[in-house]
């Protein structure tokens, strides 16, 4: 069967049962493409002029299709995770930031850290990747077995506010320190409330040493008592935080900038559009 019957039938088996959304349904096609990939490969391995078995063309595309339900688990992760784009970690540049830690963002047993509990740090400028990077990060955790969640710090204090003068506060909290990963996002970029610093540090004090969090901030750490605005509360924030803890410093040119240099210069290159003469 050719490979893009193999898809087809592959983004078949993705769609059902609600799975297809727009982040959830391009994790899972990657997935899915890798199981498809792995799958031809030891099938020409096994089924060689002379092995024994059936030939390459009497497999059926039952055994991609079961390869594409044992990934339908991390499609729901995925999906549950609500990140803003899946993006994986190989797809990141890792050029435009030689100062990064290359061999901890690509180590291949990057998830252990989920399960030894500790934490990553992402700060540096606006547009240099942390949004991709963090969410890379929870993916490849996702494709591991693990649940993730993810959201932008300004979002989860207004969730926290509307949850306690709601009366749910406590369940929203209980979902929280149950993930096993945490992804927030942006923390820093609006300062909080007295009321929203304290109950955001409640969801990191919770977490501690209970579960895997993610920050992303443009902030250095001198700065953060400018969101917090308590020196006492950003100080035990950073105690728990930093406990088990990789910084990943993400300083450097802003590639939304460089790429719209780019693009302007590819504008001005290109000959204006000449229309003939009548």
């Amino acid at each position: 069967m050719k490979q893009v019957e193999l898809y087809a039938k592959a983004r078949h088996a993705v769609r059902i049962k609600g799975l297809r959304d727009e982040h959830g349904f391009t994790g899972g096609i990657t997935i899915v493409k890798d199981y498809v990939a792995g799958w031809r490969e030891r099938r020409y391995a096994q089924h060689a002029p002379g092995s024994a078995g059936p030939s390459p063309e009497g497999v059926e595309a039952a055994d991609v299709l079961a390869r594409v339900r044992q990934a339908r688990p991390a499609v729901r992760r995925i999906k549950a995770a609500k990140f803003p784009t899946v993006k994986s970690l190989d797809s990141f540049d890792l050029t435009a930031l030689p100062s990064l830690n290359r061999a901890l963002i690509m180590d291949p047993a990057l998830s252990e850290y989920v399960e030894r509990r500790e934490n990553f740090i992402a700060v540096g400028n606006s547009g240099t990747g942390k949004r991709h990077i963090a969410p890379g990060l929870g993916l490849a955790a996702c494709q591991k077995g693990f649940s993730v969640g993810f959201t932008v710090a300004a979002a989860l204090v207004r969730e926290l506010l509307e949850a306690r003068d709601e009366k749910r506060l406590l369940r929203l909290q209980r979902q929280l320190a149950n993930y096993k990963l945490l992804i927030i996002d942006e923390l820093g970029y609006v300062p909080l409330s007295q009321t929203g610093a304290e109950l955001l540090f409640e969801v990191f004090g919770q977490r501690y040493e209970r579960g895997s969090t993610i920050a992303t901030s443009n902030l250095p750490f001198d700065e953060w008592t400018s969101v917090f605005g308590s020196e006492r509360l950003t100080g035990a924030l950073l105690d728990r935080l930093t406990h088990h803890v990789h910084i990943l410093e993400m300083n450097g040119d802003s590639f939304r900038l460089a790429q719209s240099k780019r693009h302007s210069r590819r504008h001005r290159q290109e000959p204006p559009d000449t229309a003939p003469q009548a």
